[in-house]
């Protein structure tokens, strides 16, 4: 097995212009056939996915959409939720976040709270009690 060469760190300022484009044209060279590698090897790993999936298919399986957020249907608006919620009460954002899923409000957010809290600040049809308590006006 031959030995690789040990390249010494010069400065840039001190290689000369030939040496900068050499350098620059084999780093090129080297880049270009790490992508075809690299190309060759997706090519690969999509015919392999493709076999996989005609696999479950064939097994009667079902393929789920990648990436596809589920993204939970709702009946009525949050703004609607909250007004059913806060109509007799006064809650503080945190109660009422989890009163409004209680009763059937879905959501995935991982900050429901937050959206909560902007949602009974913005919306003319709730009025602050008190720091942090709210109810329907």
């Amino acid at each position: 097995m031959a030995k690789k060469k040990k390249r010494t760190s010069k400065s840039l300022s001190s290689m000369s212009t030939d040496a900068l484009e050499k350098e620059i044209k084999r780093r090129e060279r080297l880049t270009e056939t790490k992508v075809a590698r690299l190309m060759v090897r997706r090519e690969k790993l999509r015919e392999e996915l493709a076999n996989v999936e005609a696999e479950i298919i064939e097994s009667g399986g079902k393929l789920a959409r990648v990436g596809a957020r589920k993204r939970p249907k709702n009946t009525k608006k949050l703004s609607d939720a909250l007004a059913t919620v806060l109509k007799t009460k006064t809650l503080s954002v945190t109660e009422v976040s989890e009163e409004v899923q209680h009763a059937g409000y879905k959501t995935t957010s991982p900050n429901f709270r937050t959206i909560v809290n902007q949602t009974l600040l913005k919306d003319p049809r709730f009025k602050r009690v008190s720091r942090g308590k709210y109810t329907a006006k």
